[in-house]
């Protein structure tokens, strides 16, 4: 999947640190990273970090050769698709909505705990008009842009495994991206709808979190 994403949709991407060894009597397995603290364990770059992404496929092949299992690591902004992540409760309510209202959707990304919208590249000035123009952003809601990240299926990560709620069709060139104006309305009032306990902890490789 890695030299798909790196070879035929040009998305730059690095392996994840992946998690650590499994231990007797634990329910979760920790980050393979030396941060015994680490809130997103598994799904991050390490070594090699984030501006070692690439679309070549020569140094994927090498690098999942060497690393079979480990995570795949977009790196987000530029040219390579962003993404809108929120809670999975949210995140459910918000793709409900927006195919009642007819939006034409592209890949999403889920884990245990948060959904990810994938959407066309965008500018930070661009996000902050969007987001400057709402009475309210919930914490909750993450935009992961230029200099951010997010793991793509198939990968695991210390909240479970990584997987497509909508995956991209099969042969595509390039999976097509919705504008993120598209769908920010929906995210938006499915995060201020969640109940307290839909809520997680912030997280890292956020191009950008804002709340206002």
């Amino acid at each position: 999947m890695a030299l798909v994403c790196a070879t035929e949709w040009r998305w730059p991407v690095l392996p994840g640190v992946g998690l650590g060894p499994e231990r007797r009597g634990e329910r979760a397995r920790g980050c393979a990273c030396p941060d015994p603290e680490c809130v997103v364990p598994g799904a991050h770059p390490f070594d090699p970090g984030i501006l070692a992404a690439t679309t070549d496929g020569r140094m994927v092949r090498w690098w999942w050769s060497n690393r079979p299992k480990a995570p795949i690591v977009l790196a987000t902004g530029g040219k390579a698709p962003c993404a809108v992540s929120l809670p999975a409760v949210a995140g459910a309510r918000a793709l409900a909505a927006l195919d009642r209202m007819g939006v034409r959707l592209g890949p999403v990304v889920a884990t245990p705990t948060r959904w990810s919208l994938l959407v066309a590249p965008y500018s930070m000035e661009q996000l902050g008009e969007l987001l400057h123009a709402k009475d309210s952003v919930p914490g909750s809601l993450r935009f992961h842009g230029g200099g951010g990240y997010l793991v793509l299926p198939p990968s695991e990560a210390g909240t479970g495994p990584v997987h497509w709620v909508r995956e991209p069709l099969p042969g595509s060139a390039r999976p097509w991206l919705p504008d993120v104006e598209a769908v920010v309305d929906a995210l938006v009032e499915a995060s201020v709808s969640v109940p307290a306990d839909g809520f997680s902890p912030p997280e890292a490789g956020d191009g950008a979190w804002l709340s206002y």
